[in-house]
């Protein structure tokens, strides 16, 4: 099936079988490897990107259901001047990571939950709650949720916000 995507604000023309999941699609199509597959049965976490805003999970989504929808990666958090994403920089800051295969899952779970509602990294039982979402085998989670917390603070902080 022919399909357009917006990946990270560019237009991207495929076809793909029917089959496919979106995560294989962004990978091996779009070759925007900061996607990662973990688990493949929507679990993890490692996977989520956004949908139209929303985090979703990629192994669990057929890529022709995102024909004419909007797709942003962890490649597309960075701004347009090519400065990291306040929440990956918190991410640096905190050592909210370590091998990293969970972090752009993670990453883009708490970006969709800041969007949608900047208050949700101000509450302990709400970042809790996004930070239990995804599966990390490497940092016990405290560092992941101060990083979330530190963003939002930082996000909160900007002009306009």
């Amino acid at each position: 099936m022919k399909i357009t995507l917006t990946v990270n604000g560019d237009d991207v023309a495929l076809d793909v079988e029917p089959r496919r999941i979106l995560a294989d699609v962004l990978r091996e199509d779009c070759r925007l490897t900061g996607t990662h597959l973990g688990c493949e049965q929507g679990v993890c976490g490692a996977c989520t990107v956004l949908v139209d805003g929303e985090a979703v999970r990629s192994c669990l989504m057929l890529a022709v259901q995102c024909d004419g929808r909007s797709v942003r990666t962890v490649e597309g958090l960075s701004g347009a001047d090519g400065e990291p994403h306040p929440l990956q920089l918190a991410f640096s800051a905190e050592h909210a990571l370590q091998c990293g295969f969970c972090t752009p899952g993670f990453l883009m779970a708490a970006v969709a939950a800041l969007e949608a509602d900047p208050g949700a990294g101000a509450g302990d039982e709400r970042v809790r709650a996004l930070v239990e979402s995804n599966l990390c085998r490497c940092t016990g989670y405290e560092p992941i949720r101060r990083a979330i917390t530190r963003a939002a603070a930082r996000l909160a902080a900007r002009p306009g916000a």
